[in-house]
């Protein structure tokens, strides 16, 4: 067990989502960068799906009841366990009654606490994800709050092993996934449907402008300003199925990005979709964070994803190693 002992809001319970619901119109939830939290488990041993704490408000601390091991991943950022400095992208064993202090990161959004053994919170509809528009998943459906207890599962059969190592992030281990010079997020995208119906004006300005996330953004969307996109008519459509990523333009003109908490359908006209292998990094992104758009091929997008699952390949063998020592 652990004990939360503070939490700020949106702080939930989630693993890496509810999948094969979306035709109930139920999204698919799920950690914002699941890049970390299936790394998160990898170090401990635990299945890449295993369900931990995301962490996106700040300070946020919790008490252990027993011994337990667990790591930490995503944003770059300070915490202490019973006082002693913490490193991110680490593993370690905290002991019955030690406090886990989490800061404000300095660079990334999402800081992910991973458990040995995962949380062990009922499955709803195939996840542990916390839904907090229906209210189910995770913790009773709710965001966690100071004194709520958390169940932990029972460690994998190498939880005796050696938990006193860390692993070099994504954004360093992955060529090209690091920070820009300038400070500008970019995005890889294909074009979405409704891309033709734009003028070759308004295609222009999507691609050249640098778009700013607005403080409007949560894990259902991420809100850009920057520029106006709209259409020389009118144009009725009938509602869609969108996914993450998808880029769909309102009719203000200003777009929003489908994040893990998107409706299931939308009606707004889809401009772009961030490839799969970019999600995570935008994941980590801040309100006020600068992101411009770049295009690929389908191709381009599948191959995208190589040297992402090789890192989670990688990390999960040199973990294993670790533990064996």
């Amino acid at each position: 067990m652990i004990e939360v002992v503070t939490s700020p809001a949106f702080n939930t319970i989630q693993d890496l989502g509810r999948h094969g619901a979306r035709r109930f119109g139920v999204s698919t939830s799920g950690a914002m960068d699941p890049v970390a939290l299936a790394a998160g488990n990898a170090l401990l041993g635990n299945d890449d799906g295993a369900a931990g704490i995301e962490i996106q408000t700040f300070p946020f601390r919790l008490r252990f009841s027993a011994d337990t091991a667990f790591a930490l991943t995503g944003a770059d950022h300070e915490s202490t366990l019973a006082g002693s400095a913490v490193r991110p992208w680490w593993c370690t064993r905290a002991k019955a009654g030690d406090i886990l202090a989490i800061a404000v990161p300095r660079r990334g959004a999402r800081v992910y606490a991973t458990f040995g053994g995962g949380i062990d919170v009922p499955r709803v509809l195939g996840s542990r994800s916390t839904h907090l528009r229906a209210g189910f998943g995770g913790l009773e459906g709710r965001t966690l709050e100071a004194g709520d207890v958390v169940p932990i599962g029972t460690p994998p059969r190498n939880a005796d092993g050696r938990f006193d190592f860390g692993v070099a992030p994504p954004d360093v281990a992955i060529a090209g996934s690091g920070p820009a010079d300038d400070g500008v997020l970019r995005i890889r995208v294909m074009r979405a449907g409704e891309y033709d119906l734009f003028s070759e004006a308004m295609q222009a300005t999507f691609w050249s402008t640098t778009w700013k996330i607005s403080a409007r953004s949560d894990r259902g969307g991420y809100r850009l300003t920057g520029d106006k996109l709209t259409l020389d008519a009118p144009v009725e459509m009938r509602s869609h199925g969108v996914v993450a990523g998808v880029v769909q333009v309102p009719p203000a003109g200003e777009p929003i990005i489908q994040m893990s908490d998107a409706n299931t359908a939308g009606g707004y006209p889809k401009m772009a979709a961030v490839i799969q292998a970019d999600l995570w990094r935008l994941g980590q992104a801040a309100p006020g964070t600068l992101i411009a758009f770049s295009e690929v091929s389908y191709q381009e997008a599948v191959a995208a994803m190589a040297p992402v699952n090789d890192y989670l390949a990688k990390l999960r063998a040199t973990a294993d190693l670790y533990r064996a020592l």
